[in-house]
């Protein structure tokens, strides 16, 4: 079968997008490579042939890799080739992932992959929009049945000014940075961070985005009519009409009490009993069949959730009630702790309702800091915040397996809410872990991260700029009838359309995230949900605040204790030593843990206690000093000779106290009045033109006593 090629060219900000296809990966499904200036990434789709009959979720997987030949490297490490999922890879893949699922058809249940391969790379076009763009158009030309194209724009502000997709070097000077996705009436996905923004900017900036990516969507609308192939007839799934009828009936309105039970594991506990009930005796939907094939379990269990979609949404419209009693923009029970772990750099218990985070702080040093090899070359990171979702946070028996793409995602939303309020390496020149444990979750664990992580940075006595609080808004939607509903539960989350975060201080926005289960919400419901999240976050802040109004003004006293020297350039030699021996040397001699230095000479100097930490500094202090004739000093003894003692004055610099030069009377054996160890003052008399030093001790002790 031949295959049709093709292209079109897509305005995008200053530049412009070449989407082809029809050259490369032609047993796919559809493949498209998606060009700006040097960056190229191929997007594979693929489809099995049957659907899954033993599932009840759309089984949509998708692989984003950067390929290191990209940008002209070869892979660091052992191995050499590219190997697990980078953090970025695994976050660009969630990206791609979120606005293209809501557009498949209801009941879809084929396997989909979607691949996408960064070819080449030019480290100014980031790859991750192009990805978006490049899985859109692919879907939208091939035979898989899709419900867009989405256009996508990356949005940043500098100076005030929205910038439409913005290169590396511009997002270093942004204030804001949104990745919006958007079809014709709506946006159907956001994910952005900015340094406390305010929120009419960020609605500015999510304008902005809509109407750019417009231009993006309807591009691709032209090449499907160019290029784009007929959808195929696939399996949907499709239950006896009246299968969902039959187990409304067994459940014999139980539903609409059950979900008047305010707490989570008793409700639940009760939809158990009452779904194991109905599935005790499967042969009562015997004349419900399909095809002649026996009624699957799974079936029932999609219907019982039909029914709860249903009946939550009932109590929400019908009677302005929400599961557990709360109205639309009530917060549920907040409680804030600090210090709660003795031996810790600090820490902090956060809850809200049955959602409860504890987040434990670590500072490290220099040497700490996280190396990240990406397309654009190494970079280090001093900020880390790493979630953790253990099964019994939710009250299942299973074992951990590692963290797996939810749990990085989360940990990343939550790092670039806090990342925007720390202080200056130059400020606060230590590495910084946060960790984040879910203890329970019921709804929005990711925002309870952000408070628990803000809370226990304080008790670290972390120089935050300002506390963050998050929190998720949810909608429910009914015709053109819609509900925000603050801080969802996790019920709200599963059968609600929207989980719409948003995190930050008083002053304004630090992160947004937008996930939707329809096909894309107006600009007015996401303006509304701003403000509603606003409210929240600040009754949040307001709690959390009294525990801790302010960082501590001391880090930990089992934190290291860093100082920062800068020495000149030339005298990085001198400090470091032939083979590191003089850093060595200081470390034994003070107890400093680490000493790291960089390229300008500036000198980390980290140590257990501030008194360690302060021998560290003159040790370095000592050795860039230059020797100043007349000075006197503090000299120590380090060798004997017939004729005088050697006695180093500072760090790795010696001089020489003729045995004529220890006393103003005669000395005959100049052991009788010197050994090693010895420690006395001396003054500087002469450095010799071979640049050896020449001290003494009486004119140094005749001077004090003057």
């Amino acid at each position: 079968m031949s295959i049709q090629t093709g292209k079109i060219e897509v305005p995008y900000g200053e530049k412009t997008l070449l989407i082809e296809t029809g050259k490369l990966a032609k047993q796919a499904n559809a493949a498209v490579t998606v060009t700006c200036g040097g960056t190229v990434v191929l997007v594979a789709v693929c489809m099995s042939k049957k659907a899954k009959d033993d599932i009840d979720f759309f089984p949509l997987m998708v692989e984003y890799q950067e390929k290191t030949y990209s940008a002209g490297r070869i892979p660091g490490g052992f191995f050499k080739r590219e190997g697990r999922p980078t953090q970025k890879e695994i976050l660009t893949a969630r990206v791609i992932d979120r606005p293209i699922r809501p557009l498949f058809p209801k009941g879809f249940l084929n396997d989909v992959v979607v691949t996408c391969t960064v070819l080449s790379s030019d480290g100014e076009n980031d790859p991750d929009i192009l990805s978006i763009i490049g899985a859109s158009a692919a879907l939208t030309i091939s035979d898989i049945p899709f419900e867009g194209p989405v256009g996508a724009v990356r949005v940043g502000m500098v100076e005030g000014q929205m910038v439409l997709n913005p290169t590396y070097a511009q997002r270093e000077q942004s204030v804001m940075d949104l990745v919006v996705v958007g079809l014709k009436d709506g946006i159907i996905m956001i994910e952005g961070e900015a340094l406390e923004v305010p929120e009419p900017k960020v609605v500015e900036g999510l304008e902005f985005a809509f109407k750019q990516l417009q231009v993006i969507r309807e591009k691709q609308v032209e090449f499907q009519k160019q290029i784009g192939k007929s959808k195929a007839e696939v399996k949907l799934f499709n239950p006896h009409p009246d299968l969902r009828a039959k187990v409304a009936e067994l459940t014999k309105g139980q539903l609409s009490k059950i979900y008047q039970i305010a707490d989570k594991l008793q409700r639940e506990e009760e939809l158990h009993k009452l779904l194991d009930e109905i599935l005790s005796d499967m042969s009562v939907f015997d004349a419900y069949k399909v095809d002649d094939r026996e009624v699957p379990a799974g079936h029932v269990k999609m219907m019982f959730d039909d029914l709860e979609y249903d009946e939550v949404r009932k109590l929400i419209f019908e009677k302005n009630l929400r599961a557990d009693g709360r109205g639309a923009e009530d917060i549920r029970a907040l409680a804030s702790e600090i210090n709660v772990l003795p031996r810790t750099h600090g820490s902090s218990l956060f809850t809200r309702g049955q959602t409860q985070s504890l987040a434990v702080v670590t500072l490290g040093t220099k040497r700490d800091e996280q190396m990240v090899e990406s397309l654009e070359g190494l970079s280090y990171n001093n900020f880390m915040l790493h979630y953790n979702f253990p099964a019994f946070s939710v009250g299942e028996a299973r074992g951990s397996r590692g963290p797996g793409r939810r749990e990085i995602g989360h940990g990343a939303l939550a790092a670039k809410a806090i990342k925007g309020i720390l202080p200056s390496k130059e400020d606060f020149p230590y590495t910084i872990r946060v960790v984040s444990e879910i203890l329970e979750s019921n709804g929005s664990s990711s925002m309870a991260s952000v408070c628990a992580g803000c809370l226990s940075l304080m008790d670290a006595g972390v120089p935050i700029k300002d506390p963050v609080a998050g929190i998720s808004i949810g909608l429910v939607t009914e015709g053109e009838k819609f509900q925000l509903l603050t801080d969802i539960m996790g019920l709200e989350d599963h059968f609600g359309d929207m989980d719409f975060k948003v995190a930050g201080s008083k002053t304004g926005v630090t992160a947004i995230q937008l996930d939707l289960k329809i096909s894309g919400v107006p600009l007015k419901v996401l303006t509304d949900g701003v403000e509603q999240a606003k409210k929240a976050r600040f009754i949040i802040l307001d709690n959390m605040l009294s525990v801790i109004e302010k960082p501590k003004t001391d880090i930990s006293e089992f934190a290291p204790r860093i100082v920062i020297v800068q020495i000149p350039q030339e005298k990085i030699g001198e400090v470091i030593g032939p083979g590191g021996k003089m850093i060595k040397k200081i470390m034994e001699e003070t107890g400093a843990t680490s000493i790291d230095i960089e390229e300008d000479g500036k000198v980390f100097i980290a140590a257990t206690s501030k008194e360690s930490s302060q021998k560290a500094l003159a040790y370095v202090n000592g050795i860039v000093e230059v020797p100043v004739v007349g000075k006197i000093y503090d000299a120590k003894v380090v060798k004997v000779a017939n004729f005088g003692a050697f006695c180093e004055f500072l760090p790795g610099r010696q001089g020489l106290v003729h045995v004529s030069e220890f006393s103003n009377e005669y000395v005959k054996d100049l052991t009788t009045v010197a050994k090693v160890g010895d420690q006395f003052k001396v003054k500087l008399v002469e450095i010799d033109q071979m640049k050896r030093m020449n001290l003494s001790k009486k004119q140094a002790e005749a001077e004090v006593v003057q």
